[in-house]
Parts: structure tokens; C-alpha cells; sequence
């Protein structure tokens, strides 16, 4: 799978060909998130393969294992396994860094690191949430459960929502991100649904893709909710701050008429009060 954006040479960037205007392909600029994921995957990758004593402790205590309580025991497992691949075919990690390396920028450049990290996280952590699901209601064969094409599949899902002019290759063919999304899912829910051999990896995949549409089409209705609640929670600090320095006028004018003896124990507190906030005021 490979990918180009269509942001052909701009007018003032254009170079002078000797013949017909040619197509670049534009490579991403690695983020530092990004950076350290493709870094991560392919060291763990490569030590398994080198070491397999190594491999095998790996898998035996990061994967998810729908067949045993581990996973439940050992929360940890649908993090650690997004970073463990099949060391018998290259193809599982290329691929899945492929379209990290051409999808992750992008989206950590739009949310910053501090945002894209949980993202690619939560994205896979769902993938092995709803394959547990399944193996646990007897509907998939439990199996140990390796890979990070949950998460890789979250950021395509993120990216086809904010990023629609991008294209795909899927094999040779170029495929709206959209469209490539969209075919996907129904490849992937038709999998599932007969129970392929890797019926588990397809249900991750869908699920990574659910958690990554979910998060980018619920992002802007929590952050609207937030808004809303930081402004109605200011109002109603300035409508209390309005009726304390009301009530504070009317108490230095009794004071002004009937000196400060005849105040209440209630009065005096709101005056300590009022001043304490003055002066909590001044310092900031």
C-alpha cells in the first residue's frame, strides 16, 4: 500500500522539465511520535527474529491470548501486543509501517504528539478489546494475537475523515482514502462474518477503525461540551462575585451609618471573605 497526496509542483516551486509536466511523489516528514513507533516496531522485530528465545518471551508475555486469563490478569497485554509482529512474514510489519510512516505524520502534526500518541494507542487497545469480546461469547477461536494493524487501521479511518483528498495504492490501484476505507470495512465485516482463518485479525482491524472514526467525529462535541462548561462555569462565578460585592456595599454603608460594632457575626465573615479574594486577586 503506498500513498500520494496530488499536491503536484506549485507555481512557484515549478521546475522547468524537458517535456510534459511530471507527477512528484511527496514523502512525509517524520514527526517525533511517528519516529519512535517505526522505530520501536522494527528494533523489537528485529531482535525477535535474531534471537528467538527472545521472540518467544516476548509473545509469551505481551500478546493478547483470547484462550487464557492473561490478558484480563495482565491489562497490559492490549498495549504491548501492537508492537509485536509475525517474525515468519516480513510482510506483517512492512506493511503496517508503510502506512504508518505515510499516515502518522499527517494526523500528529494536526493533534500534536501529546494527542496522537494515546490515539494510536486506544485505536489498537479497541482492536484487542472487541477481539476478546468475541472469543469470549464462543463466536471466534481463541488464538495469541500479535500486530499493529488495529492502530494502523485508526489512523486511516481518522485520516479518510480529515484528510479526504488523499490517495492510496492498494496493491497497484489508486483508491480514494474514502473509497479505500469503505472497502475495507465491508472486506474486513465479511471475514468476520464467514470466520477466516485470521477472523481475529479482522475483527481488531475493524475495531481500530471504529475507535478511529469514533474519536475524530466525537472530538469536536466533547470539546464544544467543554467550552460550554468552562463558560457557564465562569458566568456563575461572575454573577457570585457580582452578588458578593453587592452585599459588601451594603455593608460598609451600615458600617458608615451605624459603625462597625453593629455588624453581625455573618456580615464580618463576608467582609473577611471579600478581602481575602482582593488580595488573592492582586497577587495573580
Amino acid at each position: 500500500m503506498g500513498l500520494y497526496d496530488r499536491d503536484y509542483t506549485q507555481a512557484g516551486e515549478r521546475q522547468q522539465y524537458h517535456g510534459s509536466p511530471q507527477m512528484r511523489l511527496n514523502l512525509p516528514r517524520l514527526t517525533p511520535v511517528v519516529k519512535w513507533l517505526l522505530i520501536a516496531n522494527l528494533s523489537i522485530f528485529v531482535i525477535g527474529v535474531l534471537a528467538d528465545p527472545v521472540g518467544d518471551f516476548l509473545e509469551d508475555w505481551f500478546a493478547v491470548d483470547g484462550g487464557s486469563w492473561s490478558t484480563a490478569l495482565q491489562p497490559w497485554r492490549i498495549v504491548t501486543y501492537q508492537f509485536l509482529h509475525n517474525r515468519d512474514a516480513v510482510w506483517h510489519i512492512f506493511f503496517n509501517m508503510l502506512a504508518l510512516f505515510f499516515l502518522g505524520p499527517p494526523l500528529e502534526r494536526h493533534w500534536g504528539s501529546r494527542r496522537f500518541l494515546p490515539f494510536y494507542l486506544i485505536c489498537g487497545a479497541a482492536g484487542a478489546l472487541f477481539y476478546l469480546f468475541l472469543t469470549a461469547v464462543g463466536f471466534l477461536t481463541a488464538i495469541p494475537m500479535i500486530g499493529a494493524s488495529g492502530s494502523i487501521l485508526g489512523l486511516l479511518a481518522a485520516c479518510a475523515i480529515l484528510f479526504p483528498h488523499i490517495v492510496l495504492f492498494v496493491i497497484v490501484f489508486p483508491l480514494p482514502i474514502r473509497v479505500a476505507a469503505a472497502v475495507f470495512v465491508f472486506m474486513y465485516f465479511l471475514l468476520i462474518v464467514t470466520r477466516s482463518n485470521n477472523a481475529g485479525g479482522e475483527a481488531a482491524h475493524l475495531a481500530g477503525m471504529a475507535a478511529g472514526a469514533g474519536y475524530v467525529l466525537l472530538l469536536p462535541r466533547v470539546g464544544r461540551w467543554r467550552m460550554k462548561m468552562r463558560a457557564g462555569s465562569w458566568e456563575k462565578n461572575l454573577e457570585q462575585q457580582r452578588k458578593l460585592q453587592i452585599e459588601v456595599d451594603r455593608i460598609l454603608a451600615k458600617v458608615h451609618r451605624e459603625g462597625l460594632h453593629s455588624l453581625t457575626g455573618k456580615e464580618k465573615k463576608t467582609l473577611k471573605q471579600a478581602t481575602q479574594m482582593e488580595l488573592r486577586r492582586q497577587k495573580a
